[in-house]
C-alpha cells in the first residue's frame, strides 16, 4: 500500500563480492518519491567482515607501508624535480605531460603521508568534487600508460551535481578500476581492446556511511566497462576480499582497497561480468547545499 512502512525479518541479502547474510529489513517512503531501505544485520554476520587471517594480513600490509613510506618519498622528490626541469625545456605540446608527472608525484606523496597515519577509523577529507574532472584525470593517466593502444571512450551525463568526496581517493579508486579494465582488455590479444567510462544519475539511492555519518543520497553512478575475457566464476563471490586476484602474479589488494575507499565515502560498488564484458559500478553521494562553498 502506498505510503506504508514495510518490515521483514530474516531476509537473505546477497551483495556482489560478499557471501550472503541474513538481516532484518525495513522500507519506508520518503517525501521525494524515493524509498529508504534499512538493514539490521544479525549477530555481526555481514559477509564483509574480515576473518582473523585477513585482519592479520592487513595489519602486516599497514606495518610494511609505514616502513616503506620514507623510502618512497626520497625517489619521489627526485622524480618531481626532474619533471620540473623537463617542463622548463619542453616543447609546448610536451609540457602538459611533464606537468602531469609533477601532479602525480604530488598526489602519491599525499597518499604516502596518509599511509603513515593509516587507521581503519580514518575518514576521507570530503568536499564538493566535479567527478568528470576526476575521471578525465584518470583517463589522461591511463592513456599514457596502462591503456596505451586501447580504445578509451566516455559517455558522461553533463548534468550531474558535484560528488561529495576526497579527490585523491577518488582518483585512486577509478585509476585502480581503469587499470584492471586495461589489463583485461589487453589480454584479448587481438588489438581490439576497449574501455568505456560512463556516468549517470540514479534516483532514490540513499546510504548511511560508516562511523555514524549522516544519511546522504548516493545517486552518482560511475561505470567502468571493458571487453576482456571476464572475471572467472570461482572468484566472483570474493573479488573484493584482500589477496584475491584474477592475475597470476597479482597481490590481490587493489580491489580490496577500492572497496574500502568507496565504503569510506558512504558509497557502493558492485560488478557484472561475462565473457567479453565486465562492468564495475560505483555509486557515490552528492554534495548537499550546505556543503557548497559560499
Amino acid at each position: 500500500e502506498e505510503g506504508v512502512r514495510v518490515r521483514e525479518r530474516g531476509v537473505e541479502i546477497s551483495l556482489f563480492g560478499y557471501p550472503s547474510f541474513e538481516a532484518d529489513g525495513a522500507a519506508a517512503p520518503l517525501g521525494d518519491g524515493s524509498i529508504l531501505l534499512t538493514l539490521h544485520v544479525k549477530g555481526g554476520s555481514f559477509g564483509g567482515e574480515r576473518t582473523g587471517a585477513e585482519q592479520a594480513g592487513l595489519r602486516t600490509i599497514v606495518g610494511l607501508g609505514h616502513m616503506l613510506a620514507h623510502e618512497i618519498k626520497n625517489p619521489l622528490a627526485g622524480i618531481r624535480g626532474a619533471a620540473q626541469l623537463l617542463k622548463s625545456g619542453a616543447k609546448a605540446e610536451d609540457a602538459p605531460l611533464a606537468q602531469l608527472i609533477v601532479d602525480e608525484t604530488d598526489r602519491v606523496r599525499r597518499l604516502v603521508d596518509r599511509m603513515e597515519a593509516f587507521s581503519d577509523d580514518a575518514l576521507p577529507d570530503c568536499r564538493p568534487i566535479n567527478i568528470h574532472l576526476v575521471l578525465d584525470r584518470v583517463k589522461a593517466l591511463a592513456a599514457n600508460g596502462v591503456a596505451d593502444g586501447l580504445q578509451l571512450s566516455d559517455r558522461y551525463d553533463p548534468s550531474l551535481p558535484p560528488a561529495w568526496g576526497d579527490e585523491d581517493q577518488l582518483i585512486q579508486i577509478f585509476l585502480n578500476l581503469v587499470k584492471n579494465a586495461a589489463e583485461a582488455a589487453h589480454s584479448r590479444g587481438d588489438g581490439r581492446g576497449a574501455i568505456t567510462v560512463r556516468t549517470a544519475y540514479r534516483h532514490g539511492v540513499k546510504v548511511r556511511a560508516a562511523k555514524g555519518q549522516i544519511l546522504r543520497g548516493a545517486p552518482l553512478e560511475i561505470k567502468v566497462q571493458d571487453n576482456g575475457p571476464g572475471v572467472p566464476a570461482h572468484l566472483r563471490e570474493s573479488l573484493f576480499q584482500p589477496f584475491v586476484s584474477t592475475k597470476a602474479h597479482g597481490a590481490g589488494l587493489g580491489l580490496a582497497l577500492v572497496a574500502k575507499l568507496v565504503a569510506g565515502h558512504g558509497g557502493l560498488i558492485d560488478f557484472e561480468s561475462e565473457p567479453g564484458r565486465t562492468t564495475f559500478r560505483v555509486l557515490l553521494p552528492i554534495a548537499s547545499e550546505e556543503d557548497m562553498p559560499a
